[in-house]
């Protein structure tokens, strides 16, 4: 098992369920934004965190957790919107957003480590 394989299973789950999530929601237009933008924000915290795991440098690896931290930042957002506007999915969404709390932190305590290892 490689180092952060546990983060990498974490944040693909929490993309697959907003997508199941985001599957549900009804297919009129406001719906499909909320829907395209949740599902870029949650979907971008996987990906860049990849990139990051096989960044060519320790300022390539910090740039790309900054931007799945920043993706992570985002879902809650829309997660609390559509928890507020759909009570049907409300249950499910708060769910969601505080697992994207938890993803938040652990992102950026992972930074945080990383800015102060380069220094050193």
């Amino acid at each position: 098992m490689r180092r952060g394989d546990d983060l990498a299973n974490r944040v693909l789950q929490f993309a697959a369920a907003v997508l199941r999530l985001v599957g549900k929601l009804p297919t009129d237009q406001p719906s499909r934004d909320i829907a395209r933008q949740l599902s870029r924000a949650a979907t971008a915290v996987g990906v860049n965190y990849a990139e990051a795991r096989g960044a060519e440098s320790r300022q390539d690896f910090i740039h790309k957790l900054r931007i799945a931290d920043k993706e992570a930042r985002e879902s809650p957002y829309w997660l609390t919107l559509i928890a507020t506007r759909w009570d049907e999915c409300a249950a499910e969404a708060e769910k969601l957003s505080a697992e994207a709390d938890e993803l938040v932190a652990i992102l950026t305590a992972s930074v945080r480590t990383a800015v102060a290892r380069s220094r050193s």
